[in-house]
């Protein structure tokens, strides 16, 4: 007989996830406008306030290259100062339990976290990168990889003796936007390095959406195999093809426990144009077409996972009006079909019934929910010959 429980069919996958939020830095760094300081503030608050307990909130690397976080630190004191930790005491949030990471590509942004951790607004976490398409990692980061690896080395000591953790992120997994296709077998044994070296964490990213759903089972098969400690692997995936969900649902059956999305969808490639200037980002754009950009929406993700009845932390119905909110921020109807549509309504619409059945059935004879004629059997006797496999 075949096995009917999804848990047991792939033993691995959670009952518990939790899902990372990067709206107000990946979310917003390709966008083509400022996004308000004090918009910025909003949706870190309001997403902390709906469960969320893993955020990014920018990226200390030169404002020249990402003028859209020039405001890092006024971002960054807010969240340390204690009307904001009352704000969250208030709300019932501990806020000890929240971690703040900052992206910091290069060593200059490492020191500059540093720095402004000793003046007690520094983030929690950091997030170096690494691609195992040297191209692609030159195009980010402008070093060769032997060299990268060195700076990364020397940075997580240095963020260790500050008091800080850092992740190592491992991209072009499954693909690359310049180089084509890479090989997971490189990326396995790009996480050992990170760890290696001193990381506490491996991002595992798909930054151009170039994942399938088998390919992410069997990498992070592979990656379990190797390193079974779930809480060091972080989930990462862009959506270009719209089969994004089926990344997800693949990871989940290989047993990865951790995730990060935007509202949304947003995100992508930094933007080289910034309200009514070019700005110099990382060069030209991988893709013109804005429909090929973005991670995996939050909205969408939660209640992905919500309605597989894995348990996630948030306020749902929260994040769903946070997301319709984000819309009016950015001006343009964004990725999420869940703001749109919402949740499986478990209670249907019954506004939406065609009046009169109460009354046929009675005229019919028929009792209220008959669903079949009342001289038929209980149970179906299905003919002998669909029984048969063939």
């Amino acid at each position: 007989m075949t096995e009917y429980d999804y848990w047991k069919i792939f033993p691995r996958m959670p009952r518990k996830v939790t899902i990372g939020d990067i709206t107000v830095r990946d979310g917003f760094q390709n966008e083509e406008k400022f996004i308000s300081t004090l918009a910025k503030i909003f949706y870190i608050e309001e997403l902390i306030f709906a469960g969320c307990r893993d955020i990014e909130v920018t990226n200390l690397g030169n404002p020249f290259i990402m003028p859209q976080f020039s405001d890092a630190k006024e971002i960054l004191t807010h969240i340390r100062s204690d009307l904001f930790k009352k704000r969250c005491a208030k709300k019932g949030v501990n806020y000890d339990d929240i971690t703040f990471t900052a992206v910091t590509i290069r060593e200059a942004a490492v020191d500059r976290a540093i720095e402004l951790k000793r003046k007690g607004i520094g983030p929690d976490r950091l997030l170096m990168m690494v691609s195992t398409d040297e191209e692609h990692h030159f195009a980010n980061s402008g070093t060769t990889l032997p060299a990268y690896w060195k700076e990364a080395q020397r940075c997580i000591k240095k963020c260790k003796d500050a008091g800080m953790v850092m992740c190592g992120t491992v991209s072009t997994i499954w693909g690359s936007p310049i180089g084509g296709a890479t090989k997971l077998k490189d990326a396995v044994e790009f996480t050992k390095r990170w760890l290696e070296i001193g990381a506490h964490d491996i991002e595992h990213a798909d930054h151009d959406g170039s994942a399938s759903a088998p390919d992410v089972y069997r990498y992070f098969s592979m990656i379990l195999d190797e390193i079974p400690e779930t809480r060091l692997h972080l989930a990462h995936f862009h959506e270009t093809k719209r089969v994004g969900s089926a990344s997800i649902l693949a990871a989940l059956q290989a047993g990865i426990t951790r995730y990060e999305a935007t509202l949304g969808g947003t995100g992508g490639q930094l933007a080289n144009f910034l309200d009514d200037r070019p700005v110099k980002g990382i060069g030209e754009y991988y893709y013109e077409d804005p429909r090929f950009l973005g991670l995996m929406t939050l909205e969408d993700t939660l209640v992905q996972i919500d309605e597989m009845g894995i348990e996630h932390g948030y306020d749902v119905d929260r994040i769903l009006w946070i997301g319709k909110k984000l819309e009016k921020t950015i001006g343009r109807k964004l990725r999420s079909e869940a703001v749109v549509n919402g949740r499986t309504l478990k209670e249907g619409r019954p506004q939406s019934a065609r009046p009169g059945l109460k009354k046929l059935k009675e005229k019919s004879g028929e009792k209220p929910g008959q669903i079949l004629p009342s001289d038929w059997a209980n149970e179906a006797n299905l003919p002998e010959k669909y029984t048969i496999s063939p």
